[in-house]
């Protein structure tokens, strides 16, 4: 029973912080490469950050470099998304996914996902 269940959002003003939490279970993270992909109204689903479990080798969407970190706690199965300096463009539902190879920002590469949660960034 695969499941990723990302949680943390909420609402904020701008330049405020989140940290979403991406905690996987029915399989050990280990070998995997775990992403966060986010959707904003009327747009389509875009990559944000990427990790490689196995290295730890990281990928971040241009928009976001800079100001978003993504890192795994591995003993607790669980991927974070530390957000800093938001702005209203931020302001999507956001989604992790794990994807058992090299990773990327795209998304069509990523074989589970959890329902995301959702960040909105008040102006």
């Amino acid at each position: 029973d695969v499941q990723l269940q990302a949680s943390g959002g909420g609402l904020v003003q701008a330049g405020g912080s989140l940290r979403l939490s991406c905690a996987v279970s029915g399989f050990n993270i280990d070998g995997y490469a775990i992403g966060w992909f986010r959707q904003a109204p009327g747009k389509g689903r875009e990559g944000v950050a990427c990790i490689s479990i196995s290295d730890g080798g990281t990928e971040y969407a241009d928009s976001v470099k800079g100001r978003f970190t993504i890192s795994s706690d591995n003993a607790k199965n669980t991927v974070y998304l530390q957000m800093n300096s938001l702005k209203p463009a931020d302001t999507a539902v956001y989604y992790c996914a794990a994807d058992f190879g090299p990773g990327g920002l795209v998304l069509t590469w990523y074989d589970y996902w959890g329902q995301g949660t959702q960040v909105t960034v008040s102006s």
